[in-house]
């Protein structure tokens, strides 16, 4: 039987095992789970029940959760928002890419955003909503696949092909809409157009109603940084629509950002 305390890194003596079950019970709560018992925070969080009640309780006495006077359940608290507020805060390619970002989304009208990679998906680090209809909520620190979604294949196609390869075959590949492309080669396709033309693109591959057209962002020694994406809500717009119309608006700010982001990496 496996042991449910068992660390990624037993041979790392610097590796702190308990730092690394307190953040996996932070990472736990999510919209799926916004409150938890003691024995779903064990669960959730692949440790001992032991391990949950000692994790919660330093937790709870540093504030960043707290336990719901009615259900006894656990929830975050606004606290927790520090952890990823440093992020933000410390992250120079976020402030140099905002006013970018923001001339994007005036000059197209449409909810524009920018991403950065993590693994293998994309996060959300800002956003300039429109006042028009946008049919999914993203808000900041959402995460996306990169193999099926407009601000991923823009960062693949900026990668080496065989690190771009490598990131595709390590994905789970889901099905999310009858519309996603899972299959590698196909996907590489993708990716190759996405070179010659400087744009990427996605149709409803993650949620039904939603297009994006993107284009990566790269640093000084020629390595993406991330992406920069517009929303195209289907309801608006057809792919040749927003190909033409959006897509040379999407790829001078993205060079835009790039340029200014040469010493940042």
């Amino acid at each position: 039987m496996s042991d449910p305390d068992a660390s990624a890194a037993p041979s790392d003596l610097l590796f702190n095992q308990s730092l690394e079950k307190g953040l996996a019970v932070l990472s736990a709560f999510n919209s799926r789970r916004r409150t938890m018992t003691l024995a779903e925070a064990a669960a959730a969080a692949g440790i001992s029940k032991s391990s949950a009640q000692r994790m919660v309780h330093t937790l709870e006495v540093l504030g960043l959760v707290r336990k719901q006077a009615q259900t006894r359940r656990y929830e975050l608290t606004p606290r927790a928002l520090q952890i990823g507020f440093a992020y933000l805060a410390a992250d120079a390619l976020i402030e140099l890419a905002n006013p970018f970002v923001a001339e994007l989304a005036r000059v197209t009208g449409e909810t524009c955003n920018l991403t950065e990679p993590d693994g293998s998906d994309m996060v959300y680090v800002a956003r300039f909503v429109s006042a028009k209809f946008v049919p999914i909520h993203m808000p900041i620190g959402s995460r996306i696949p990169m193999y099926c979604t407009g601000a991923g294949r823009a960062y693949l196609c900026a990668l080496p092909e065989a690190e771009a390869q490598a990131l595709l075959l390590q994905s789970e590949r889901a099905v999310h809409t009858q519309h996603t492309q899972t299959d590698v080669a196909e996907i590489a396709a993708l990716l190759a157009r996405a070179r010659r033309e400087g744009f990427a693109t996605n149709r409803e591959e993650l949620f039904l109603g939603d297009m994006s057209i993107a284009a990566p962002i790269v640093g000084a020694l020629g390595r993406p940084l991330g992406a920069v994406h517009v929303v195209a809500p289907t309801s608006r717009w057809s792919l040749e629509e927003a190909t033409q119309r959006l897509a040379p608006a999407v790829i001078e700010c993205a060079r835009a950002i790039s340029g200014s982001a040469r010493s940042l990496g």
